[in-house]
């Protein structure tokens, strides 16, 4: 009965192409929700391969850098690079903030790495374009996602920064793009109060009476110099010996620091466990909603089509035809519109993927998988219509 199913679906083709497209715009929606989802993961495994780190120190009891405010001395790094096992440790910030360029602005995290050579943690670990930050202040590199060229001027808050270099692929974990600067400088964007805050602070320290005791000599000096600046960073990357362990070096660490320290397997739980499992349980419910609808879609064409031919199905009952070769076409039919949406979702999404303003990874797992939910789909909508076919008297073949 291919042949019968063909010739039906030849005669009805204007409502198979047109509920085709339909249904595959829905099937390539459904595809990009589960690229998102990969590209939430890989921004976040891309996020901590930038970072060249094997172990992130962080604030005690805190999940920090990424998912929580983390704020350590920035003289700690010393201490630390003195430990057994540590080959390396840097200071670095993390700052998500909005990148001026003229009028216009890009949001971006602002990465500010300590002083070293190319490879130390936490800085870029290639370029496409320029060279890496040689001076300690007022240069930049930056992704290429946000936008701007070699010799591009950026504001930061209140200073100016001229980009020197172009990386590629390094963004955070909510996507967002990162620009490199010096560490100096990201503390004075971070920490850094202005000049009116300063002000408006110490005159607020200076009005308190509990500063203006004699028995503390010195003291309101300290509270009005510390508003100043603020001499502390995120997080500390370390990078350890290839002899050693991450569970050896961390532990003394955290026995003697007093400091939370997060190995890899660690930190990538957290950003793809806690930072966005929420974002991956509102794409599983579009998942389901989706896929719901794609089902009625099918079921109601199918139906449709079943109605259409009611006299031609008792026809065949007529004539001796079983019941389960009328079974057979409709679930061809069925499954022919499934295959068809699935092609067009498939070449929709492919040229649309790159046009999303977020990281969109499309996984060749996910369209085998997707190909097959189709079709169990289709499967399951053509139940309805397959039921009524088998129902249809033979008698009204003639009457």
């Amino acid at each position: 009965m291919i042949s019968l199913a063909g010739r039906d679906i030849l005669h009805a083709w204007g409502k198979f192409v047109f509920t085709g497209v339909g249904l595959g715009l829905l099937i390539g929606v459904t595809l990009t929700m589960a690229g998102l989802y990969r590209g939430m993961v890989d921004d976040a495994r891309v996020l901590l391969d930038s970072s060249g780190a094997d172990l992130w120190v962080v604030q005690k009891d805190t999940l920090g850098p990424y998912a929580e405010s983390s704020s350590v001395p920035d003289d700690l790094w010393r201490g630390i690079r003195t430990m057994p096992g540590v080959a390396q440790a840097a200071n670095v910030t993390y700052l998500t903030t909005q990148v001026g360029k003229g009028s216009q602005d890009v949001r971006a995290m602002v990465v500010g790495i300590s002083a070293g050579e190319p490879g130390a943690p936490g800085w870029p670990p290639q370029l496409v374009a320029g060279r890496q930050i040689t001076r300690g202040h007022y240069e930049a590199v930056a992704d290429l996602a946000t936008g701007f060229r070699l010799g591009d001027v950026l504001r930061i808050r209140r200073n100016h920064y001229t980009v020197v270099g172009l990386t590629r692929r390094m963004v955070s974990s909510s996507g967002d793009p990162m620009v490199f600067i010096p560490l100096k400088d990201a503390q004075e964007a971070q920490f850094l109060k202005d000049n009116d805050a300063i002000l408006m602070q110490r005159r607020r320290t200076e009005a308190n009476p509990a500063f203006n005791r004699p028995a503390v000599p010195g003291l309101l000096e300290a509270v009005i110099a510390s508003q100043a600046g603020n001499a502390y960073v995120n997080a500390v990357l370390v990078r350890i010996r290839p002899e050693a362990t991450p569970q050896e070096v961390a532990e003394p660490i955290r026995r003697w620091k007093r400091l939370t320290v997060y190995d890899r397997e660690q930190m990538e739980g957290i950003l793809v466990g806690k930072l966005i499992a929420t974002s991956a349980k509102q794409i599983g419910v579009f998942l389901v909603i989706l896929a719901c609808v794609s089902a009625a879609i099918v079921a109601f064409i199918i139906y449709t089509l079943t109605m259409d031919k009611i006299r031609e199905i008792a026809v065949l009952k007529l004539i001796g035809t079983r019941n389960r070769t009328i079974a057979a076409m409709i679930l061809q039919q069925s499954l022919v519109l499934g295959v068809i949406g699935f092609v067009v979702g498939k070449i929709s999404v492919t040229f649309a993927a790159p046009l999303f303003p977020k990281y969109v990874l499309l996984v060749p797992i996910d369209s085998v998988l997707g190909f097959f939910a189709v079709l169990a789909i289709c499967v399951l909508a053509s139940v309805v219509a397959i039921r009524i076919a088998l129902r249809v008297d033979p008698a009204q073949a003639i009457g």
